[in-house]
C-alpha cells in the first residue's frame, strides 16, 4: 500500500509537466551596481531573468540558456559593468507556455545618445530545450517570406499615405525607409506563436523622433493559413492535425 501511495504521489507531482506540457517560469530580478558610472543615472541597471522549474534541472538549465539575454540578445553583463554602460533594464514576457512549446519575448531598454529599446521573440521546444527555428518548423521559406513581403508592401503603402496626410514633412524620409525595407527569408527567424497562429515581425528601424509613424511590422498567420508551410513531423505539426 505504501508503494502504491508513493507511485500515485509521484504521478500527481509530474502531472502538470506531463499533461500540461508546460514549465513554471519565475522572474528573478537582479540589480547590478556599476563600479564607475559615467553619469548618475548609469549607477545601476536591472536584469529580470526567467527561471525555469517543473522539469529536470539539466533541461531547465538548457531552456534558461536558450532564452537568455546573452544567447538571444548578445547581452554582456560584464561589458555593462565596465565602460559600455548602455543598459537600464532587461525584461521578458511569456506569450505561450503549453503543448510542449514556450514562446518568450525579451526586451532591452537603455540610453546612449538617446533612450531606445529593442526586443526579440524566441520559441523553445520544451522536450529538448532547443530553439525552434524557421528551418525546423516550416517548409518553403522563400514562398512564406514572399507572402509576408506582399503584406508588408500593402502595409507600407497605407502607412505612407497616412504619413503624407498627417506628417507631410516626414513623407520623403519615410519613402526612403520604405524603399530599402524588404521582408526576406532571414526575417522569419524571430517569430512568436499563440493558440491562434504565428506572427512574424519586421523591424523598420525608424529614428526615435518618428517611432510613432513606424508601421507595426507584424504579419499574423492563422494555423489554417500556415498549414501548407508547416513541416510535417516538426514541433508545430501538432497545431494542424
Amino acid at each position: 500500500m505504501k508503494w502504491v501511495c508513493f507511485i500515485v504521489l509521484v504521478g500527481l507531482s509530474l502531472a502538470p509537466t506531463v499533461l500540461g506540457q508546460s514549465v513554471r517560469i519565475t522572474p528573478k530580478k537582479v540589480t547590478y551596481k556599476r563600479p564607475k558610472p559615467m553619469m548618475d543615472f548609469k549607477k545601476e541597471f536591472t536584469v529580470t531573468y526567467p527561471k525555469i522549474s517543473g522539469v529536470s534541472r539539466p533541461l531547465a538549465a538548457k531552456i534558461e540558456k536558450t532564452i537568455s539575454y546573452a544567447s538571444v540578445m548578445k547581452l554582456s553583463v560584464k561589458d555593462e559593468l565596465g565602460d559600455y554602460q548602455w543598459l537600464e533594464e532587461a525584461t521578458f514576457d511569456v506569450d505561450y507556455n503549453k503543448r510542449g512549446i514556450l514562446s518568450v519575448y525579451l526586451t532591452l531598454m537603455g540610453t546612449g545618445a538617446y533612450s531606445s529599446s529593442f526586443g526579440k521573440n524566441v520559441v523553445v521546444d520544451l522536450k529538448t530545450g532547443n530553439r525552434v527555428t524557421p528551418a525546423t518548423a516550416f517548409v518553403n521559406l522563400d514562398r512564406l517570406a514572399a507572402i509576408c513581403r506582399q503584406r508588408q508592401e500593402e502595409e507600407m503603402k497605407a502607412s505612407l499615405e497616412a504619413i503624407k496626410r498627417e506628417e507631410p514633412d516626414f513623407a520623403a524620409s519615410a519613402s526612403e525607409f520604405f524603399k530599402i525595407a524588404k521582408f526576406k527569408a532571414a526575417n522569419l527567424d524571430w517569430f512568436l506563436i499563440d493558440d491562434n497562429g504565428v506572427t512574424f515581425v519586421y523591424e523598420y528601424g525608424f529614428p526615435r523622433i518618428a517611432l510613432n509613424l513606424q508601421p507595426e511590422g507584424r504579419y499574423v498567420f492563422s494555423w489554417s493559413e500556415l498549414k501548407p508551410f508547416i513541416r510535417r513531423g516538426g514541433l508545430l505539426g501538432r497545431f494542424i492535425r
